[in-house]
């Protein structure tokens, strides 16, 4: 006779332990052990109707003892089970599959993996009376999917606001922060004085600022760089959110720092205060 989920997750929660010790265990124990129910009743019954409850199901217990890297492959599976084209449920596919997978992708560094998952979603969903909607939706989701994290290497090369050019592949053996402002934007200008402390503070010993500006007018961010003494180079090309480079890296949101290390790999991202003074210092120290 086939099992049902309840009965897997009775037998699974009967062998739980009454004496652990916290909340945290109780809990992680419970989800580990529906994980195993549920793998075990899914190999046993692969043509149950209800495997889309059953991944649904592991995938929340996945999500709350934290551990993400199977996530992306279970909700390729709830895609799998799916109808696509006109048929598609947009909210269930959008909300339930392809967000989760993007967060869950994003975390464990199956960027590629997710950006194939995306191409081939709107492939599906190509026929879809919304299609052109559910397009302009998937990509703003996916721009995290660019962002550059720790680890992976900055390629910038330009001719800055004075003319001079700039290539970061030339910067061996600097620590660079890469820096998405404008002129307009209020947080990033909190922010400012810290940076130029850092740049004053390390630049001698080899530390280098790179600004990319988000600004739509070249006058008021020139003024505005000469008036706080930002020496550094800055890359203008007038288009605001759609500037070049910003859209090369998904960059949604303002202020964007990463800071390059020696190697020319990120070694962090978005440092405020004396997170940045701190970094630069102890990457400029290292051999």
């Amino acid at each position: 006779m086939k099992t049902t989920i309840a009965v897997a997750l009775t037998v699974a929660f009967s062998t739980l332990s009454a004496f652990a010790e916290t909340a945290l265990e109780i809990a992680s124990t419970f989800e580990t052990q529906k994980i195993e129910a549920i793998e075990k009743y899914m190999a046993a019954n692969p043509e149950a109707k209800d495997i889309d409850g059953a991944l649904s199901i592991l995938i929340g217990a996945h999500l709350t003892i934290g551990k993400m890297e199977p996530i992306p492959a279970f909700l390729e599976k709830r895609y799998e089970l799916q109808p696509k084209g006109e048929k598609a449920d947009v909210e269930t596919v959008m909300n339930e599959i392809l967000r989760p997978y993007i967060e869950t992708a994003t975390i464990t560094n199956q960027r590629d993996k997710a950006k194939a998952f995306i191409t081939r979603f709107k492939e599906d969903l190509n026929t879809h009376p919304q299609s052109a909607q559910i397009n302009q939706y998937v990509d703003q989701m996916a721009g995290s999917l660019y962002l550059p994290g720790v680890g992976d290497k900055m390629e910038l090369a330009f001719t800055d606001t004075k003319g001079k050019d700039v290539d970061m592949s030339k910067m061996k053996d600097k620590v660079v922060l890469v820096d998405f402002w404008a002129t307009w934007c209020g947080p990033c200008i909190a922010e400012m004085p810290n940076v130029i402390a850092a740049y004053e503070k390390y630049h001698d010993k080899g530390f280098e600022v790179i600004g990319i500006s988000l600004d739509e007018t070249k006058q008021p961010l020139v003024e505005f760089t000469e008036g706080r003494g930002m020496t550094w180079p800055q890359y203008f090309d007038g288009k605001g959110w759609e500037n070049e480079i910003a859209q090369r890296y998904g960059i949604k949101s303002i202020p964007a720092t990463f800071l390059v290390g020696k190697d020319g790999k990120i070694i962090a991202s978005n440092l405020r205060g004396t997170q940045l003074e701190e970094a630069v210092e102890k990457e400029l120290a290292a051999e």
